[in-house]
C-alpha cells in the first residue's frame, strides 16, 4: 500500500475527536494525505477543536451536524461508546468510515455500525495498527499466504498505568475501565485472524492488575494465546507476536509508529470508497472483534 489518491479526486473528510490520539495520529496524517481535504473539526471541547483546526490549516465546527453535511467522510477518534452511535449516524447520511479500535465495546452498538455501514452501501475502515503499519502488513500478508501455522503466542504489556506512568492517554475513561483487553485485544486478533482463520472457540482468565490471558480455537484447526495489559512496570513492558509451523518460527516485525499506519488506513478507505470492494478490517471486522472481546471478558469474570 502507498499513500497515493486511487481516484484522483479527494475526499472530504471531517475529523470528529481533539484528544490527544487525534491530535497527534489522525490530524497531522489527514492533512498531509494527497487524496484526502481535510474539512474541518469537531469537537467536544470547542476550545481543542479550535486549536487542532488551526494546526492543520482547517475550520473548527461547533456543530456536528454541520461537518457531516460539508464532508464525504468521517475519521473518528473519539471513545468507543461515543463513537458507535455518532458512526452509524454518519453511515446512514451516505459518509463513509475511518473508525478506531474498538469499534464498540457492546456487540448491539458495534452491530448497528457494521448494519447502518451495509445498508447505506459505505466504505469503512478500523484502524487496526498493525494491519496497516507497513512492515505489519507485509508480513500478515506473507504469513497469511505461507500458511502451516499450528500455534500462535502474542504478548503486549503495556505501562500505561504502570508505576511512573507520564502518558497522555492514561487520562482516557474508557481505557481506564476497559483495560488492555480492549485497548490491546484489536490489535492482536486483527493480526492471528486473518493468519489463523477465525477464531471458534476463546476461553480466558484474569492475570495481576487489568492482564488478560486468552487461549483461542480458529478455523484452520491452529490455536493461540495472547496476553494483554495496560499495567505492567515499565521493565516489564513489551509487544512480541510468534507463529510455529511448517515453515518454522515467524515472528512479527517491529513497527514505525502509528502516523504512516494511519495514512495507508485512509488509502485503503479511499480505495474501498473507489471500488465498493469491502476492506477487509471493516466495520463488520470491527463487529466480530467486539464480539469476541465481549466473551473474553465475560468468561474471564466466570459470568
Amino acid at each position: 500500500m502507498t499513500n497515493s489518491d486511487p481516484s484522483g479526486t479527494p475526499l472530504r473528510v471531517g475529523l470528529f475527536g481533539t484528544g490527544p490520539w487525534a491530535a497527534r495520529v489522525h490530524a497531522p496524517a489527514l492533512a498531509a494525505h494527497p487524496g484526502v481535504e481535510l474539512a474541518g473539526v469537531w469537537g467536544r471541547r470547542p476550545e481543542a477543536a479550535a486549536a487542532l483546526a488551526e494546526a492543520t490549516g482547517t475550520r473548527a465546527y461547533d456543530d456536528p451536524d454541520a461537518l457531516l453535511a460539508d464532508c464525504d467522510a468521517v475519521a473518528i477518534a473519539l471513545p468507543p461508546d461515543v463513537q458507535a452511535p455518532l458512526a452509524a449516524r454518519a453511515a446512514r447520511a451516505g459518509r463513509h468510515l475511518l473508525l478506531d479500535k474498538p469499534l464498540a465495546t457492546t456487540v448491539e452498538a458495534a452491530r448497528e455500525v457494521a448494519d447502518a455501514a451495509d445498508g447505506a452501501g459505505v466504505a469503512s475502515v478500523v484502524f487496526c495498527t498493525l494491519r496497516f503499519a507497513p512492515e505489519t502488513a507485509g508480513w500478515i500478508e506473507e504469513r497469511r499466504t505461507e500458511g502451516g501455522w499450528y500455534v500462535g503466542e502474542a504478548r503486549w504489556l503495556g505501562s500505561l498505568y504502570g508505576p511512573g506512568s507520564d502518558s497522555p492517554y492514561a487520562a482516557s475513561p474508557w481505557r481506564r475501565e476497559k483495560g488492555g483487553l480492549w485497548d490491546l485485544g484489536p490489535h492482536i486478533l486483527s493480526v492471528l485472524i486473518p493468519i489463523l482463520g477465525d477464531v471458534t472457540g476463546l476461553t480466558a482468565a484474569k492475570g495481576p492488575d487489568d492482564v488478560h490471558h486468552l487461549v483461542l480455537r480458529h478455523a484452520s484447526g491452529a490455536s493461540s494465546t495472547a496476553t494483554l495489559g495496560l499495567s505492567a512496570p515499565p521493565a516489564a513492558g513489551g509487544a512480541a507476536l510468534t507463529l510455529h509451523g511448517t515453515a518454522g518460527r515467524a515472528e512479527l516485525p517491529a513497527w514505525d509508529g502509528a502516523r504512516t499506519a494511519y495514512g495507508e488506513a485512509v488509502t485503503a478507505l479511499l480505495t474501498a470508497a473507489r471500488t465498493g470492494t469491502p476492506h477487509p478490517c471493516d466495520a463488520r471486522f470491527g463487529l466480530r472483534l467486539t464480539e469476541l472481546l465481549t466473551e473474553a471478558e465475560t468468561r474471564a469474570a466466570g459470568l
